[in-house]
């Protein structure tokens, strides 16, 4: 039975880990984007996504089970990954058709 609960605790490390890279990598991507992206895909104002992503990222790190962490309460990762998973889904494909158009060259070369 000992060897059950091994492999179920770095399981559970393995997805926290994962969940805690979907949030950085969220939060990275929506701090990156320009501003006007956001409102030109009518969705919520870039402050708002990069708010609830760095939040999402600290309780998921806070989630992060041992022997890396210290609480593994399953609930932070589950509250981190929703807007990590909403970001990446919807908000993200949306916004990255977004083109600034204030330099007038056609090419970016």
């Amino acid at each position: 039975m000992i060897v059950v609960g091994t492999i179920q605790n770095y399981l559970f490390l393995a997805l926290s880990l994962v969940v805690v890279g979907m949030c950085a990598i969220a939060l990275f991507d929506a701090l990156r984007r320009p501003g006007e992206a956001f409102s030109y895909a009518e969705k919520r104002t870039k402050g708002f996504w990069a708010g609830i992503l760095a939040l999402a990222l600290l309780l998921a790190f806070l989630g992060i089970p041992p022997p890396l962490g210290r609480s593994g309460l399953i609930i932070f990762l589950v509250l981190a990954a929703v807007p990590a998973g909403i970001y990446l889904a919807d908000v993200r494909p949306a916004v990255r058709h977004y083109r600034d158009n204030r330099g007038g060259g056609g090419s970016p070369w």
